[in-house]
């Protein structure tokens, strides 16, 4: 085989190998972008107590938490009160009163003090069991005396009367059972890996797809629209999860409260979803508007051994006639 026959399959090779990586490398970078959002979110976004108390401050006013509230303290109240009321018309009684007095009292500037306060000790309280490292996991307990010191210290503070004579007593409720909490905690420390080297991967991968194709501006076009679809199929993602966490959940609890509360955690991951979704499609508009328009004029390139074509001569000029 002659140096020319194999001169063109040497330099096809390299070619290819650039052409496929140009197109895999791009697309590897979009899909672990959204994963690299939401890891981030759940790794960084939920993980801080202060941000998290500021985040379900506003749902004390929500209609549907506070009905939900209503409905667990009456429960509650009427659970340990049932055996002294016995059954018929004085415990039908009795639970209206109860009902009511649990409806007005989510309705006070009290309430919103216990709900931080209490929403504050939980959060804190998994945040230790999840960042610890022992093999063994207990169950995750709240003790409720600070939330009822702090509700005790704002009812003086309002001038109730017997306010200050409120027992503040150690009772620790359960909140995560251990099971919970083993499994809870792997999926944490993957999801804090993750979120620090899936965003650096993709942007390495972004930045190389770019760089070996032999057209960076389809290229670029194509890691923006790219990253537009990311970003849809994560608004869609957070839609399907809050329709299959409300499904799986028990009777018991309160649906439209525990709906409040899903969109208020999930509501900076549907922001960072939907602003993918224009950036995306803002650099892929930009790219195909800075682009060249229309077909490009082919060159005519001389047949191999022949010899270069030769400008045709100009014509004399003719002299006119005087």
């Amino acid at each position: 085989m002659s140096e020319r026959e194999t001169a063109p399959a040497s330099r096809t090779a390299p070619s290819r190998l650039r052409n496929v990586l140009s197109v895999v490398l791009p697309v590897l970078a979009c899909l672990l972008l959204p994963l690299g959002v939401l890891a981030s979110w759940a790794a960084y976004g939920l993980t801080d107590t202060g941000r998290y108390v500021r985040t379900m401050a506003p749902l004390s006013t929500d209609p549907d938490v506070r009905e939900g509230v209503a409905d667990a303290l009456a429960d509650g109240v009427l659970r340990e009160a049932g055996p002294e009321l016995g059954g018929g018309a004085l415990h039908g009684a009795a639970g209206a009163f109860v009902q009511d007095a649990a409806r007005s009292f989510t309705r006070t500037e009290v309430f919103r003090t216990a709900w931080d306060t209490a929403n504050g000790a939980v959060h804190a309280a998994v945040l230790r069991a999840l960042r610890d490292d022992g093999d063994r996991a207990a169950p995750v307990t709240v003790d409720l005396a600070p939330v009822t010191d702090r509700v005790k210290r704002r009812l003086a503070h309002d001038h109730v009367p017997f306010a200050h004579r409120i027992p503040v007593t150690h009772t620790r409720v359960e909140v995560l059972p251990a099971a919970d909490v083993h499994r809870l905690r792997k999926g944490y420390h993957v999801l804090d890996t993750a979120a620090f080297w899936l965003p650096i991967t993709a942007a390495v991968l972004a930045a190389a797809g770019i760089g070996v194709a032999a057209c960076r501006r389809r290229a670029v076009t194509a890691l923006g629209l790219g990253t537009a679809l990311g970003g849809g199929l994560l608004a869609l993602a957070v839609a399907a999860g809050r329709r299959l966490t409300l499904a799986d959940l028990p009777g018991t609890l309160h649906r439209p409260a525990a709906g409040a509360v899903y969109d208020a955690l999930t509501a900076t991951l549907r922001t960072v979803s939907w602003g993918l979704f224009a950036l995306g499609l803002t650099v892929a508009l930009v790219a195909w508007l800075t682009g060249p328009r229309g077909p490009r004029p082919a060159a005519r390139r001389p047949a191999r051994g022949s010899a270069a074509p030769v400008a045709d001569p100009a014509p004399e000029p003719t002299r006119a006639p005087v």
